[in-house]
């Protein structure tokens, strides 16, 4: 795997493809996918144990909807905080600082940032201020009992290096689910 390799490939295409949608449908898929995304989120506490699994995936829904084009993705990130607080109050304090923007940064990069290396730092970058943000600033727990809200450089290392790993993870992931849905789309 080559880190200063192109990826944006897929992901233009599908924004060039989305901007051929009509305002109101982008509208209705931005909906969609906020309801999908404050679903997703909402799982740790519907299915504990596998929904702490499940409950990731709402950068999925998020990460499309920018990709349909930016304003839509913020659309979407302030849609799904505001289901959220409806649905579950817990989980809509975690979701704009993790999950949310990691979809809106990642979205956000692939569409602005063409290497791979950047957009993995773009997004780990955004995800380890939001975890920081929650744990040193607003004092909240957002990783249980392995890190305390006391400020560690030691800790602010560890949650880099997992938010660097996530957002690899997510950018490969990505880059996969882009790749199958363009051939899917060239078929028809």
């Amino acid at each position: 795997m080559n880190w200063f390799s192109i990826l944006s490939h897929e992901s233009y295409m599908l924004h060039h493809y989305f901007k051929t949608f009509s305002y109101s449908k982008k509208l209705v898929l931005a909906a969609l996918f906020s309801a999908l995304a404050a679903i997703l989120q909402s799982t740790g506490n519907f299915l504990p144990g596998i929904g702490y699994l499940i409950s990731p995936f709402a950068t999925l829904p998020i990460l499309i909807c920018t990709i349909i084009s930016i304003p839509f993705g913020l659309q979407s990130y302030v849609l799904t905080f505001l289901l959220l607080i409806l649905i579950q109050p817990g989980e809509s304090f975690v979701f704009p600082f993790t999950t949310g923007i990691v979809g809106l940064g990642l979205g956000i990069a692939l569409l602005i940032l063409k290497r791979r290396i950047g957009i993995i730092v773009f997004t780990s970058i955004l995800l380890m201020g939001g975890i920081c943000f929650l744990l040193y600033i607003v004092h909240f727990p957002v990783l249980g009992p392995i890190a305390s809200t006391s400020l560690s450089l030691k800790v602010i290392g560890f949650i880099y290096i997992f938010s660097f790993i996530y957002s690899w993870v997510w950018v490969e992931l990505s880059r996969f689910i882009f790749k199958k849905w363009y051939k899917l789309m060239g078929k028809k």
